[in-house]
């Protein structure tokens, strides 16, 4: 189910007054992309760089077309690892998080 422009705006609201909220939904992003969850962990990534830094900053501060990010990141991307990963370090960077523990689910 897509989300509704009031939900968005509503998200958007709250993480640029909240940093709390803004690093644990950096967290949880990360969390869902590293238990499995990519279509999660790419909604959540995206949600976050268009509320905090913009595609346009992040293109470059980590070396890859705006256009290519969105992609990367969109619902049907397919995100190469070198790629993913320069984004999460520059987001964790631009968060000021240093230390990030990742819990994933236990192995059925």
């Amino acid at each position: 189910m897509p989300l509704t422009r009031d939900f968005k705006e509503l998200v958007v609201a709250r993480i640029k007054r909240s940093p709390r909220y803004r690093t644990a939904l950096l967290r949880e992003g990360l969390e869902a992309l590293y238990s499995g969850d990519l279509a999660t962990g790419k909604a959540i990534l995206r949600n976050y760089i268009n509320a905090t830094i913009g595609f346009q900053r992040l293109a470059v501060a980590v070396g890859t077309p705006p256009k290519s990010l969105m992609r990367m990141l969109s619902p049907a991307g397919n995100p190469r690892a070198k790629n993913l990963f320069a984004v999460t370090r520059h987001l964790q960077r631009h968060e000021k998080v240093r230390e990030l523990r990742v819990r994933v689910g236990a192995a059925e």
